[in-house]
């Protein structure tokens, strides 16, 4: 819409302009169809839904529909209905004055056909930008139907010197107040199933009822739900005539590749400019960190049903800066690299976010984090270097036979947490066996995250039963498996 009609500031003004009045629904399906015409996304920023959600929530709008938007914890539900505000006109006129937004040109509230009455053409208009006209609540069990359709407000009643059986005396809840708006209600399944009930006439009929007061006002509103399909069974449901009244329900699904979940996080996470400046991330590090989430989502410990978080990612990567950036600090370097070492670190990102079935309880969070963590080395090992069989024949030769009989000859290797860059370089340069290798299966690798890799080399080996691994409070000790055994330690 043209910024010329913000000079408009009567209704006189605004009919010799010509104005049409427009419903919400209209609205967006028709800024959508210039959209796509366009080729231009109408939800960006939303990453691995090309082909699925977004088509369909696409057709859910050309459609005029209600949406319910169905899906696990972390999966851009509430991104999604936000970002349906920019399918909105940039500004819509409404009766100044009016609690519900009222249209003009088609009032529906006693103030606003009061107004129109008394002063006709010359009836104040104010004009409502878009960014206003999203309303949100998160359902919770103490939600009311005072809170989301209105109440008689005794203190209106007094002022006015009016009768509880005046239209009047009425205070509108959050729904008649969203009128002409976006209305996201999260979390559906927790709103009480007589809250729920209330919800019918508005989504159907268009009328409320308050205290005995049947009002006849067509809303003019766009839903959106949002559900975790677990909360059915956890803690309530969506009563069926509710469900039988959202046009279209849509499925959301996490990312399915770690290059989508990757730049999901990139996205998010939110870093200082001096701690990005500062902290070199190996894009293998980049990789390993989201692995951990696919890995999360397939473990035994964790609930599949309840979900792994994308926030999971975005915060395990800002405590992954963070481990790398302290250090740097300790140590008194201006910069420094992320280390596999450093993923001690977004332990405390992960054990907060996943949900653990009791085999997961009884190992414990921090331990089901830990192995979580080996996995997704164990995962992505083979993409690099030769797979690693649970089973060899006796006697049979392997590409890592020079590196762990080093290992065997040795006392140990040990990494710790607060190595300068340059002592933690030359200790890993400082095992001849693991340099062949890797010149050997990847010479082309980026020079910059050749140390991460060998870090790799040493974890996936001790994911795979060749070495073993120990923690102690200073850092990491790597040691032959058997002669650890024989050794006693």
């Amino acid at each position: 819409m043209n910024n010329d009609y913000l000079k408009i500031k009567t209704l006189g003004e605004l009919k010799a302009t010509g104005y049409r009045t427009k419903s919400i629904k209209d609205e967006l399906r028709d800024n959508l169809r210039d959209n796509i015409k366009e080729g231009k996304n109408s939800f960006e920023g939303v990453w691995g839904y090309e082909n699925s959600v977004i088509p369909q929530l696409e057709r859910a709008i050309l459609s005029r529909h209600n949406i319910n938007l169905l899906g696990l914890r972390g999966q851009a539900k509430t991104r999604l209905a936000r970002l349906m505000v920019n399918l909105l006109d940039e500004w819509v006129p409404i009766v100044k004055g009016s609690e519900i937004n009222d249209d003009p040109l088609q009032p529906m509230s006693r103030f606003a056909m009061e107004l129109l009455k008394e002063k006709g053409d010359d009836t104040p208009i104010s004009w409502l930008h878009r960014e206003e006209r999203f309303s949100e609540k998160l359902a919770t069990p103490d939600v009311t139907v005072a809170d989301l359709i209105g109440d008689v407000d005794p203190i209106k009643a007094a002022n006015l010197k009016l009768s509880y059986a005046d239209d009047r005396v009425i205070h509108y809840g959050m729904i008649p107040r969203a009128n002409r708006c976006i209305f996201v209600i999260n979390e559906l399944p927790d709103l009480q199933a007589r809250i729920q009930v209330s919800l019918f006439n508005i989504l159907e009929e268009g009328d409320i009822q308050i205290r005995g007061f049947k009002l006849r006002l067509p809303l003019d509103i766009q839903f959106v739900f949002t559900a975790n399909p677990e909360d059915y069974t956890n803690r309530g449901s969506i009563v069926t005539p509710l469900k039988d009244r959202i046009g279209s329900q849509i499925l959301t699904h996490y990312p399915e590749t770690v290059e989508i979940a990757r730049k999901i996080t990139a996205q998010e996470a939110k870093l200082d400019d001096r701690q990005s400046g500062a902290v070199y991330v190996p894009e293998l590090a980049k990789d390993l960190l989201e692995q951990i989430g696919f890995e999360a989502r397939n473990s035994e410990y964790v609930d599949a049903k309840s979900g792994v978080s994308a926030r999971t990612s975005i915060t395990a990567y800002e405590n992954l800066l963070s481990t790398a950036e302290r250090r740097a600090l300790t140590t008194g370097a201006d910069s420094t690299m992320v280390r596999l070492s450093d993923f001690l670190g977004v332990i405390p990102s992960i054990t907060g976010k996943i949900e653990l079935v009791y085999e997961g309880e009884q190992e414990g969070a921090d331990s089901v984090a830990e192995i979580l963590i080996d996995d997704a080395v164990k995962s992505l090992f083979p993409e690099y270097f030769p797979k690693i069989n649970k089973l060899e024949k006796k006697d049979a030769v392997t590409p890592y036979d020079e590196l762990v009989s080093w290992f065997f000859q040795g006392e140990g290797f040990e990494l710790l947490d607060d190595f300068t860059d340059e002592e933690y370089k030359r200790a890993l340069d400082g095992i001849p066996a693991l340099n062949q290798l890797i010149k050997e299966y990847q010479p082309d690798f980026p020079k910059e995250d050749v140390y991460f890799l060998k870090e790799l080399v040493l974890w996936g080996l001790v994911s795979h039963k060749k070495l073993s691994k120990s923690r102690f409070s200073e850092g990491y000790q790597f040691k032959d498996l058997y002669g650890s055994f024989i050794s006693g330690l």
